[in-house]
């Protein structure tokens, strides 16, 4: 116990030392009444022999495992006995084979990964966020820390990381191919059509609310010598053509003008990917736009009306932005509850997720057990674990004096009757 004198013991640890100390007084109780019992047996005939003879062997048990639960931790008696004091002197070893056993048999990949695949993540995290108030609290939780540290991102900060980091990264990085590939896949799943629907209704119900606009581009360009009932004629015929021309793009979606909006999208996306020419010219029109000096106060100005906005939208308990936030974390909940395809998902990528921390870290997370207990002095590591386990270990001190008794008692009996 020399070590946990000098060791800073919390209040879990004064309690486990109060417990041990109690055990030992057991463990210690019994031996001495053991040896009051051979003493006042001693050399005494009839059933007190017997008596004599079970507290004999009751003894030599309770000395037997004294000496074995002591050498564990020191050197019974302060002597140098081979193979005692096994912590204090193996704790480097102990802590590897601890590391390895722990390794093996509860952070091996396999282990987690049937752990994650039993324990319904999904489900489990589907009923908590739709239970009761906890998507409110996260709402809150989040809303509280961005209000916390949106604040402290000043304008000469993001001024100098844009200009500093984010631009300069952007310069370097061939943007052409993934742009190509973004565009590609925009033609593709037809993500564009509803911008072109947007733009052809914007532009039919502008022609038609503006005729007279269209008379003042066509009506100069006529000849002088047209006279200008005719020219009205003209223009009028010329908006009904060009409103009936919208509106059939408008209304087809297989219109030629969109199928060839469509074919030059496309193309535009394979050069983007393929043709050196184009790809040279998209990348020197990057650097233009990313060496112009008003870009960086532009994209500033743009974060800090989104950061006011943001700061004004997360402050207030009631608003548009936190009243949607909890809505959808209770209706993600509500889905992984009832939507087996999302869960199944979920539950696979949460796996692939831990499977791969445990594969890449896990020998660096083990290694913690033989890194601090390396750091500790060895008393320090012996007083550190025999104070959680030395109470329990009191048990085979006392079980080890009952059952030295019965034994001793079994074998003078067996003795008296040969």
């Amino acid at each position: 116990m020399g070590g946990m004198a000098t060791m800073t013991l919390s209040g879990p640890d004064l309690v486990r030392r109060r417990g041990l100390r109690q055990m030992r007084l057991v463990a210690l109780s019994l031996l001495v009444l053991a040896a009051i019992v051979y003493i006042v047996t001693l050399h005494r005939d009839g059933a007190w022999g017997y008596v004599n003879a079970a507290s004999e062997a009751a003894m030599v048990g309770a000395l037997a495992d004294w000496f074995a639960v002591t050498a564990l931790f020191r050197h019974p008696l302060g002597l140098p006995i081979p193979h005692t004091a096994i912590v204090p002197t193996r704790k480097d070893s102990l802590a590897e084979s601890l590391e390895q056993f722990v390794t093996e048999n509860f952070l091996s990949e396999d282990v987690v990964a049937g752990k994650m695949a039993s324990a319904e993540v999904s489900r489990r995290a589907g009923e908590w966020l739709a239970d009761g108030n906890h998507a409110e609290r996260i709402v809150a939780e989040g809303a509280r820390t961005v209000g916390a540290v949106l604040p402290k991102l000043g304008d000469s900060d993001v001024t100098a990381f844009v200009r500093g980091a984010l631009l300069p990264r952007f310069a370097q990085e061939p943007l052409s191919p993934i742009a190509g590939h973004f565009l590609e896949s925009v033609v593709d799943d037809g993500a564009h059509h509803a911008l072109l629907d947007l733009v052809f209704d914007e532009a039919y119900d502008w022609l038609r609310d503006n005729r007279d606009v269209l008379a003042e581009v066509v009506g100069p360009r006529a000849p002088r010598w047209s006279p200008r009932w005719v020219d009205s004629l003209v223009v009028d015929r010329i908006h009904r053509e060009a409103l009936s021309w919208l509106a059939g793009v408008r209304d087809d979606q297989n219109h030629p003008a969109r199928q060839a909006v469509d074919r030059l999208l496309g193309k535009f996306a394979a050069d983007l990917q393929g043709d050196p020419e184009m790809m040279e010219r998209f990348e020197a029109f990057k650097r233009r736009m990313l060496e112009h000096p008003d870009l960086a106060p532009s994209l500033t100005a743009v974060w800090d009306a989104a950061r006011t906005a943001l700061i004004g939208a997360i402050s207030d308990p009631t608003s548009a932005l936190q009243t949607r936030a909890i809505q959808a974390i209770k209706d993600l909940g509500t889905r992984l509850q009832t939507d087996d395809p999302l869960r199944a998902k979920v539950d696979a990528r949460a796996t692939e997720a831990v499977a791969y921390v445990v594969r890449t870290y896990g020998s660096e997370i083990v290694s913690v057990i033989s890194d601090t207990i390396e750091r500790w002095d060895g008393h320090e590591a012996s007083a550190r674990i025999e104070l959680h386990v030395g109470r329990d270990l009191q048990f085979i001190r006392i079980n080890g004096t009952v059952v030295g008794a019965l034994v001793g008692l079994i074998i003078h009996t067996v003795s008296q009757w040969l």
